[in-house]
């Protein structure tokens, strides 16, 4: 008999020098959840805990080229997509998920802006966003300033920020509530508006909160979950990550931290939770 097979998550997103975010969070959240990470790096970010301070596009070929020798070899069962940039790294990403069998779950994470306030996606490239990759997502998890500028209203929350979003094409919205007045998150499937409440951590380190959120909820898609349980087991896992955060290491946003390194009982994640 053979083993069980692990489900595959693939993270198409930057790479953050600093491994607080991006892919290095990605694939600790992956790991988190029990499933096998892989990865198809869209850019390389000069960052740590501070700011941005340099960012390198990577060559579209190389981008489709990761996507198809995961898909090929090891099979996908969910897809994040993270950081993507500019208006051609969106075309090649949007082409690759054409490739992937019909039903892959595709979760993003609409990355603008870094925890230290550097832009990460040309503005131009938000109407490429919108049409190519949002359009086809079965969840998108923007934060409030994200799912605003998707939107195009700046005043926009609740019903209406939600139903705004999933009128441009996704299955499912999450509005997390990290940059809203209550930390709430949202969650609408198109007919129903679910509030999935949970502590805040204001004492916490957040950088990498965005990303872990996302990768944590296409790894429970990989898994099996329904999007609305996915979401909420997300939450909950962002939320102690930013509790466990790592707010010593550099002089600025400190990252999460998935696995509570610094806890002394070092006790199973999911025993914390």
């Amino acid at each position: 008999m053979h083993p069980r097979r692990v489900p595959v998550a693939l993270s198409i997103a930057g790479s953050d020098s600093g491994g607080g975010a991006g892919i290095q969070a990605d694939l600790k959240a992956f790991a988190r959840a029990g499933v096998h990470g892989t990865t198809a790096i869209t850019a390389i970010t000069v960052q740590n805990t501070v700011a941005v301070l340099a960012v390198a596009a990577i060559d579209p070929a190389i981008i489709t080229g990761q996507i198809r020798a995961v898909a090929e070899d090891l099979g996908i069962d969910a897809v994040k997509i993270g950081m993507l940039g500019d208006v051609a790294t969106i075309e090649t990403v949007a082409r690759a998920l054409d490739e992937l069998p019909a039903g892959t779950p595709v979760v993003h994470d609409p990355v603008m802006v870094a925890e230290s306030g550097s832009r990460l996606l040309e503005l131009e490239a938000v109407d490429a966003l919108r049409r190519l990759i949002v359009a086809r997502a079965t969840v998108i998890t923007p934060n409030l300033a994200e799912a605003r500028v998707l939107a195009d209203d700046v005043d926009l929350d609740g019903i209406e920020l939600v139903r705004a979003l999933h009128a441009l094409g996704p299955r499912n919205v999450v509005v997390t509530g990290g940059h809203r007045d209550t930390g709430t998150d949202l969650f609408f499937d198109g007919a129903t508006l679910t509030e999935l409440p949970g502590e805040r951590h204001p004492d916490g380190a957040a950088h990498g909160s965005g990303c872990t959120h996302s990768a944590t909820l296409a790894a429970r898609l990989a898994l099996g979950d329904e999007p609305l349980a996915a979401a909420r087991h997300a939450r909950g896992v962002a939320a102690a990550a930013v509790r466990d955060g790592l707010r010593e290491l550099g002089a600025g946003a400190g990252p999460v931290d998935v696995f509570g390194l610094a806890r002394p009982d070092r006790s199973p994640p999911n025993e914390r939770l």
